[in-house]
């Protein structure tokens, strides 16, 4: 007898306590030898017909039990398990309730275990028994397919991974099916989906699947024939029948085949299904899941025929080649309509087939004009594609957006290896967008004008050029290049009225940033176009933020020559794209903080590699650092008077992104230009100076100390042993102020007597810094890499590129 008691913390009321004592009590029935035989009788008994959650229980028990001890039990007991499975099919049948689908599928899996322990030796019958119950109603059946497709899942199925013994098993018994019962099987599958496939077509779709899964290894004759295929193509006409036919048909022609028989087999039925002109209605067909299944079976017929072509070429057969070769280009009609779909679904469907039949024509290159005709249709079909519709969200992107993105992709993919496949053909039908669009951009649709600008940009990939040298090498390639280039720019269609388009133009150009020096008159409209509303001046934050990183990649990459007459002009355009945010200064900017590190950046670059005498050049960066230094002060005295926390914590983050922007703006210099050749020594030592006494704060001590340190990195790395010599204000130590020492590891430059950060900390004690205590660097280092000692409780010393220098804390005040 079952514990009623412990069972009854099986429910979803039950408690935890119930709730362990059933864990208990399930642990305890698997560990019994008589314990599966007490759910079996407690199952077939009926007493628990009504209560699926210990239907379930006892199901489980009789699980563990096939798994672990069934195949070694010798004992007559065991018997009773085909008895209790055959019974259960007929409890099926008279059950007045069918039973739901979590328990059908346990008792479905029951009955693999059985299958895979006995079927060639105790139970060859199996299916025979299984067959026989079939008449027992519609109810039987269900479970019959169920459990077909347990048996897959647990034998055939090829995901899953099976141990060596396993796979050797699997075989066997497969081997064994094919001698003895897969006639049968055949059989019943043909009565079954003839006969409910009005009364009861879930049946027959089930009963597809199960064709689908079995056709993968028993005789394709037994499938592929007069009877199964008429039946098949009188599905695809049967609204609730014409998607599971659908996803059998593919599953027959994916079958492994030779070659010349699977390009028969392939051309027999796209024959019949013309015939049945299901592709020819596939235009107006508006059954989107239905669509999807067209879409795939279409490209699982490519791909099988690209297979078939490429194993026998390898094969040298020349004449099997040319039937499959033709097979496969009468198909790419097929693809051209569904890669064209409305729907971006049902196109993206068919991309592996758009790709690997480029790849075909790849290896056949040079390409037939028919090929080349065909390539440019579907062309012209990928660049309709790539459109935006109206329907897309630029502002708030979501999940239609990003997959549309995913699916624009795919489409690039297609137009890339056309581009490899045929450049010429290409750059022509890409030029003749580009001209016709951005001849009539005010009146174009922006999806139009996008789509344009895009493919200008796409070249760069789909041609693609040694190293970015997209204006040398080839002639033609470099005067389409050039003159799209220029019919884009004297367009002025960065003004159009979206700022998709306008983001897309700033794009292209820093991708094509070298045509910039070999027709540097283009260069003041680009500048005054990133300059002004249409990039760091635009009221969409996403278009700014991105401009910001465009121009510094655009102002890097041009010859600074080209720029020298117009620096005075962009330099004072940017000053207002350089005032410091702070909590309370009411401006309102699109440019965030890290947008403005690069406007910082490039700032500098103007600077050091402009041609101004080194005067000019140190009071321009002067005229930078001032409004810094002077906001430094500002938040500093601020957040020390701020009592409020959060405050406090806000100007913290504004003397931090200070000190960042100082820090960007170092980035200018280098080895061939450096801050001293530049004459900005004086300015950036001012500098680090003021932000140095951010290391007497006693409030946001970690956040303000890390923006010191990181600018402290940038100097050592700009100033070398003039940086190392900056003293701020000395004052006298106390034992416990010695104790506090850092480490920075240096080392040695690539120049004589200059050594570089490799990795600087400056921890700071736990207890309150109060307004005196200072932060000391060493005095000097001479060109021999050693430190000279200033002062007492200052000791500094270089070794093998090691420096260590200690920070001492001032004596606190008392109060």
């Amino acid at each position: 007898m079952m514990d009623d008691r412990a069972l009854l913390g099986l429910g979803p009321q039950a408690d935890g306590i119930a709730q362990h004592t059933a864990l208990q009590y399930f642990e305890q029935l698997k560990n019994t030898c008589d314990g599966w035989q007490m759910c079996c009788t407690a199952l077939a008994s009926g007493t628990y017909a009504d209560n699926d959650h210990v239907k379930f229980f006892c199901l489980q028990v009789i699980e563990d039990y096939l798994k672990t001890r069934y195949a070694a039990d010798s004992s007559p007991a065991r018997e009773n398990i085909k008895a209790f499975l055959l019974a259960s099919l007929q409890s099926q049948a008279s059950s007045v309730v069918k039973d739901k689908v979590f328990i059908s599928n346990k008792v479905a899996q029951l009955f693999a275990l059985a299958f895979r322990a006995d079927y060639t030796r105790r139970w060859p019958s199996f299916f025979v028994d299984l067959l026989q119950s079939l008449s027992l109603g519609e109810r039987v059946v269900d479970m019959y397919l169920h459990i077909l497709m347990a048996i897959d899942s647990d034998v055939v199925d090829r995901d899953i991974v099976h141990t060596l013994q396993e796979t050797e098993l699997n075989t066997m018994l497969k081997d064994a099916m094919r001698v003895q019962d897969v006639g049968r099987l055949v059989d019943s599958w043909y009565q079954i989906i003839t006969t409910y496939q009005s009364s009861h077509p879930d049946l027959t779709c089930l009963c597809l699947e199960v064709i689908g899964a079995y056709v993968s290894w028993i005789d394709i004759n037994l499938i592929a024939n007069d009877r199964f295929v008429t039946v098949l193509l009188h599905f695809m006409t049967q609204p609730l029948l014409r998607e599971s036919s659908c996803d059998c048909i593919s599953e027959i022609i994916s079958k492994g085949m030779e070659p010349l028989a699977k390009v028969k087999l392939i051309e027999s039925f796209t024959s019949m299904l013309s015939n049945a002109r299901v592709f020819n209605n596939a235009e107006e067909e508006d059954d989107y899941d239905f669509l999807m299944k067209l879409a795939k079976l279409v490209n699982i017929i490519g791909l099988q025929l690209v297979l078939c072509w490429q194993k026998q070429v390898k094969q040298g057969d020349a004449d099997g080649a040319k039937v499959s070769l033709a097979a496969l280009e009468d198909k790419v009609a097929l693809l051209i309509k569904f890669l064209g779909n409305n729907e971006d679904d049902v196109s993206g469907m068919v991309a592996e087939f758009s790709h690997s039949y480029i790849g075909v024509l790849k290896q056949l290159a040079p390409i037939n004009c028919q090929q080349k005709e065909t390539i440019k249709e579907l062309l012209y079909v990928v660049i309709k594609k790539m459109k935006y519709d109206e329907s897309y969200n630029f502002e708030r992107a979501r999940d239609d957006e990003a997959v549309f993105q995913e699916y624009r992709k795919e489409l690039k993919v297609i137009f890339n290896n056309i581009g490899a496949l045929d450049p010429e053909l290409v750059l022509l039908v890409v030029h003749e967008v580009v001209s016709r669009t951005m001849q009539q951009w005010q009146a174009a649709e922006f999806y139009d004008v996008e789509v344009a600008i895009t493919l200008l940009y796409n070249l760069g990939e789909a041609i693609p050029a040694s190293h970015g040298q997209h204006f040398s090498g080839d002639p033609s390639k470099v005067s389409a290049l050039q003159q799209m280039l220029r019919i884009m720019l004297n367009s002025e269609v960065s003004r159009y009225r979206h700022w998709p388009v306008t983001l897309q133009f700033f794009e292209t150009i820093v991708r094509y940033d070298r045509f910039f020096n070999l027709e540097p008159q283009y260069i003041p409209n680009v500048l005054i176009a990133f300059l002004d509303e249409r990039g760091l001046r635009s009221h969409n934050p996403h278009l700014c933020s991105r401009a910001a990183y465009l121009f510094s990649k655009f102002v890097k990459a041009i010859n600074k020559q080209h720029l020298q007459d117009y620096l005075d002009n962009i330099l004072t355009r940017m000053q207002d794209l350089l005032v410091v945010n702070s909590p309370n200064n009411g401006i309102g900017i699109f440019l965030q903080t890290d947008d403005q590190l690069f406007i910082y950046e490039t700032a500098s670059i103007l600077i050091v590699q402009s041609q101004f005498p080194a005067e000019k050049k140190q009071a321009l960066m002067k005229q930078m650092l001032v409004p810094i230094v002077t906001k430094f002060n500002d938040f500093l005295q601020r957040m020390s008077t701020e009592t409020d926390e959060a405050k406090q914590l806000e100007y913290a983050t504004c003397l931090g992104n200070v000190m960042a922007f100082a820090s960007r703006a170092s980035k200018g210099f280098s080895s061939q230009q450096t801050m001293k050749q530049c004459g900005c020594v004086e300015a950036y030592t001012e500098t680090l100076r003021v932000f140095l006494h951010a290391l007497n704060t006693p409030t946001q001590r970690q956040l303000v100390h890390t923006g010191v340190r990181q600018f402290l990195h940038r100097m050592v790395v700009c100033l070398g042993t003039e940086g190392l010599a900056l003293h701020p204000h000395r004052h006298r130590q106390s034992a416990e102020e010695r104790r506090c020492t850092r480490t920075s590891r240096l080392r040695p430059s690539h120049q004589p007597g200059h050594q570089q950060v490799q990795e600087a900390h400056c921890a700071v004690p736990t207890g309150s810094l109060h307004a005196n205590r200072d932060c000391h660097l060493p005095s000097a280092i001479d060109t021999g890499g050693r430190a000279r000692s200033s002062g007492r409780g200052r000791e500094a010393h270089a070794s093998a590129g090691i420096l260590q220098f200690h920070c001492h804390p001032c004596q606190q005040q008392r109060h």
